[in-house]
Formats: C-alpha cells, sequence, structure tokens
C-alpha cells in the first residue's frame, strides 16, 4: 500500500479514537478500546479521513525483544503487526515508545522495529511488569500531553494488561491492537482482554 494511504487510514483512526476518548478532569471517565492493526493501514475512501494526526495519540510498543518472541507461539506473527503499527505511525508523525524489559539481562528491543520508527523513537527500560514502572515513560508521556495510547506488544497477560491498567489510572484513553498482541496462553489472553473491557468501558472490537 502507498505510504500516503497508510497515512491517510492511521488519521482517520487516531480521529476516530480522539472523538470518543474522555479524560479524568474533563467532564468524564477515561476508556479502552482495542482495534486491529489493519486499521491503520485500512481503506483509502473511508469519509472524513485527514493527514494530520490526533494530538495527544502515541504508540506504546511493549516489551518486544527477541528473547522472548522466541517464547511466545505467534511470535513472528506479533512481531510483523508491531512492524506495521511502528512504521504507520512513523509516516504520520505519532510517536512511538518502546518499553524493554530488564534489557542489561534479556536484550534490546527487535532492531527491527526500532528502525521502522525512526530516529525520533524513545526507548525506556525497565524492571517492573508495567510500562509505567520505566523511569522517565511517565515524565515523557506528560512532556508530550499524551491523552491517548495505543498499545502493542507482549505478553497480554502480564505487561500489557499491568500496562494497559495503568494508563487508565493515568486518565489516559487505551487502545489495544488486538492483533498486535500476543502471549504463551491464549485462553489468559482472553481473560485480560475481559477484564480491561470491565475497566474500561471498551467499544465493540474491531478485528
Amino acid at each position: 500500500m502507498p505510504e500516503a494511504a497508510q497515512t491517510r487510514a492511521i488519521g482517520l483512526t487516531c480521529q476516530s479514537m480522539t472523538a470518543k476518548r474522555s479524560r479524568a478532569g474533563r467532564g468524564g471517565q477515561p476508556h479502552s478500546r482495542w482495534f486491529a492493526a489493519d486499521l491503520l493501514v485500512g481503506p483509502t475512501s473511508l469519509p472524513g479521513m485527514s493527514e494530520a494526526p490526533a494530538a495527544g495519540v502515541a504508540l506504546l510498543v511493549v516489551d518486544v525483544q527477541p528473547t522472548f518472541l522466541k517464547a511466545m507461539p505467534a511470535g513472528e506473527a506479533c512481531l510483523r503487526r508491531c512492524h506495521l503499527a511502528a512504521s504507520a505511525a512513523k509516516l504520520l508523525g505519532v510517536p512511538v515508545l518502546f518499553t524493554e524489559q530488564v534489557p542489561a539481562k534479556l536484550g534490546p528491543t527487535h532492531p527491527d522495529l526500532l528502525a521502522a520508527a525512526g530516529e525520533g523513537r524513545a526507548v525506556f527500560g525497565k524492571t517492573a511488569f508495567s510500562a509505567f514502572g520505566a523511569p522517565g515513560l511517565t515524565e515523557a508521556c506528560g512532556k508530550a500531553e499524551v491523552s491517548q495510547l495505543l498499545i502493542c506488544g507482549l505478553e497480554i497477560p502480564v505487561c500489557v494488561y499491568q500496562t494497559a491498567m495503568d494508563a487508565l489510572r493515568e486518565g489516559m484513553g487505551v487502545t489495544i491492537l488486538s492483533d498486535a498482541v500476543t502471549g504463551r496462553r491464549s485462553e489468559d489472553g482472553q481473560a485480560c482482554l475481559a477484564a480491561l473491557r470491565a475497566a474500561g468501558e471498551i467499544g465493540r472490537a474491531h478485528v
């Protein structure tokens, strides 16, 4: 798909999420939703598309490190979808944030993802499960006035789930890219997604 088509599609996705989100302190409650990463590069004929991203949106790629990918039954598929999301975000100028679990021992993010996100990316090492336990990440989100997180990565029942819950507590809207997250046990992942539905007034899944 041409780059211009990808840019317009992710722009519509960001605008749609921004129109639906609300933040604590602005007359409403934070919410979470989840979408397939395909929406970032969807059809170009949808009405209302814009090539300008919505302000306050960032993509958070959680712990997509080769060490973990090898342990995931759908690791390669998840890597491809995260790559798609990072590439689309870069095209539109949406900030891309990465977390790495104990990178000194477990290694860095997959290099293909870092390259896809470009030089504007930010990488945060952590020892906690939640991305918000990474030193500097909360401050970076505040500086960029991030109010809506698109989350992809692994794994769903641990780091992705705890990150999403902490983002909701921070008053952010949360969007899980449902085909760009994975875990070792699918039933555990489904249970956590169900818990996020209950926690965040989630709309219907777009898969």
